[in-house]
Order: structure tokens, then sequence, then C-alpha cells
């Protein structure tokens, strides 16, 4: 069965990398297989240049390489997947890893957190249960003579 024709691999709405930025590479690969494990390629590497593509505005490119720094190798992105016997299932697996490494590393950052004060109610609910606490330990003690 031939594999259907991608345009691309579609990481948001906004972003898809085009096939021809994806180089692939296959080696033998470990675990379970039997004796297929020695004959076939079914590890499989995806390589994508992340530096230098096309699909990615000025400010992207600058947010994945600064988020995926300690992944990349001269600008280049790479996607290992073993976990599946067959080589097919491989080449999806690292598709979909790598869209979605991508697209969090897309993301937009999360505004920064407003530093706020506790409310007087929430000091006297913590301040009145650190009384509970003394009074139940309190409690526990032996009667001392007085």
């Amino acid at each position: 069965m031939a594999a259907p024709h991608r345009p691309g691999l579609r990481v948001t709405s906004g972003v898809t990398i085009p096939e021809s930025e994806l180089s692939w590479r296959f080696s033998r690969s470990s675990g379970p297989g039997g004796q297929g494990v020695n004959t076939a390629d079914s590890r499989v590497e995806l390589l994508w240049d992340a530096a230098r593509s096309a699909a990615l505005s000025p400010v992207q490119r600058e947010r994945v390489l600064e988020r995926l720094s300690g992944r990349l190798v001269d600008g280049i992105l790479t996607i290992a997947a073993s976990e599946h016997r067959a080589q097919l299932r491989n080449r999806d697996a690292a598709r979909a890893r790598l869209a979605a490494l991508v697209g969090d590393a897309l993301r937009p950052p999360a505004p920064s957190r407003r530093p706020t004060k506790p409310s007087r109610g929430s000091k006297e609910r913590r301040l009145k249960a650190k009384q509970r606490r003394t009074d139940v330990k309190q409690l526990r003690q032996r009667p001392r003579d007085s």
C-alpha cells in the first residue's frame, strides 16, 4: 500500500513545515522483533533544520532556537523513534513528536504574575488554623500541677 501524499507537517494553524525541509535516516532498531530486528531498518531519525527553515517567521525562529537550544545541534533538531516494530509507525511517531515539540516551543510565553498581598480574611483564617493546632497539641500534653 502506498503512503498517502503529505504536503507538509502541520505544527499549528499558521505553521506547516514543508516535506522538503524534513530529512530521514533509518537504522536497525533494538528491542522486540525477533529475526526482523537484525534485517529491517525500522528505527527512524527525523531531522529538521530549524535555523534555516522557511516555514518560520524571524520571531518564531528566534523563539524555537531559544526554547529548543538544548536539543539542537548546529540548528538541526533530531527526533528518534524506535518504539514500534514497523518503520511506517515509527515515521508517524517521529512526525507527531516533532509537531508537538515545535508547537510547544512556538507557544507565546505566559503573562508574568502580578504580585498581590494576601487578603485580611486569608491572614485571619491562617492564624486561626495555627491557633487550633496549638490548642490541639496543648490538650495532648500531660496535665501540669500548679
